[in-house]
C-alpha cells in the first residue's frame, strides 16, 4: 500500500483524525490559559493584550491557520468516516449502551455537529467581528511604580491603528482594540450563554472518547503509559477543561444581572 492508499484507507483517515485531534487537544489548553485573562479583574488590560498578541504575532497566525485547516479536515474525515460506518451497519444496535464512554463513541458525528457549528457562530462573532470590523478600542493607563491601572475609551486618529505601547513618566499607556467588550456583551445574552454551555457539554463527550481513541489509533498503547492518557483524557480534557470554558460566560452573564 502506498502512501495515498493508506491515506485513503478507513485506517488512514482515522490517524489523520487521531493526530488532528491531539493538535486541537494543545490548542485548547493555549486557548484557555489566555481565555483565563479574562477574570484578571484589570478591565480587559491583559486580555486585550493577548488578543493582539495571538492575532499579529505572525508565528502565531501561521499555526492559527493550521488549526483552522486542522478543524476542517478533522470534520470532513469524521463525516466521510460516519457515512462509511452507517453503510457498513444500516442496523442500529438493539440497545443503547449506557456507559458514557460507550455513548459517547457512537455519537461523535453528534457531539461533532455541534461542536463545528457552535466554532462557526463563536469565531464569527469573535475572531470575525475583531478581525473584520472596526470596533472600539481602550487606552489604558498603568503605574509602572504602583500598579495602578485605569482605562478610558480611545479613538485612533487613523482608521489603520492596531496597537500602541508607550512610557511616559513610569506611565505605560497603552492603546488596543477592545476584544474584552465584545466578550463582555456576547456573554450578556442567554441564547449565546446556553450555546456555549451545551457545546461545552458536547466537548467533554467528544473529548472523553476522542482522547483516548487517538492514542489507541495512532498504536501509542503501553500498559505503563495508558492509564495516564486514561486520567488525562478524563479528567484534564473532559472534565477540567470544559468546566474552565464553561465558568467564563456563566460569570459573565451573573455579573451583567446585577
Amino acid at each position: 500500500m502506498n502512501f495515498k492508499q493508506f491515506f485513503n484507507s478507513s485506517l488512514g483517515k482515522k490517524l489523520v483524525m487521531s493526530m488532528t485531534g491531539l493538535f486541537m487537544c494543545l490548542f485548547l489548553i493555549v486557548h484557555l490559559g489566555g481565555n483565563l485573562t479574562l477574570f484578571a479583574g484589570d478591565e480587559g488590560y491583559t486580555f486585550n493584550i493577548y488578543a493582539h498578541f495571538m492575532t499579529h504575532f505572525p508565528p502565531v497566525e501561521i499555526i492559527s491557520y493550521i488549526l483552522y485547516i486542522s478543524i476542517l479536515v478533522h470534520a470532513l474525515y469524521a463525516l466521510i468516516l460516519t457515512i462509511q460506518n452507517r453503510r457498513a451497519r444500516p442496523v442500529k444496535y438493539a440497545v443503547a449502551p449506557k456507559a458514557p464512554v460507550k455513548w459517547a463513541s457512537l455519537n461523535m458525528g453528534l457531539l461533532g455537529s455541534i461542536i463545528f457549528l457552535f466554532l462557526i457562530v463563536h469565531m464569527s462573532n469573535f475572531w470575525g467581528r475583531y478581525k473584520f470590523t472596526e470596533g472600539t478600542y481602550r487606552e489604558y493607563h498603568k503605574n509602572l511604580l504602583t500598579g495602578e491601572l485605569t482605562s478610558t475609551e480611545y479613538k485612533p486618529l487613523s482608521p489603520h491603528f492596531e496597537y500602541a505601547v508607550t512610557t511616559e513618566n513610569n506611565i505605560e499607556i497603552v492603546r488596543v482594540k477592545d476584544l474584552y467588550v465584545i466578550v463582555a456583551h456576547s456573554f450578556s445574552l442567554l441564547w449565546y450563554v446556553t450555546l456555549y454551555l451545551v457545546a461545552m457539554v458536547a466537548v467533554a463527550y467528544h473529548l472523553y472518547h476522542g482522547f483516548q481513541s487517538a492514542f489507541r489509533t495512532a498504536g501509542w498503547v503501553h500498559k505503563k503509559y495508558t492509564p495516564i492518557v486514561q486520567f488525562t483524557g478524563i479528567w484534564i480534557f473532559a472534565v477540567i477543561i470544559p468546566l474552565a470554558f464553561a465558568s467564563m460566560p456563566v460569570v459573565f452573564y451573573i455579573k451583567s444581572l446585577f
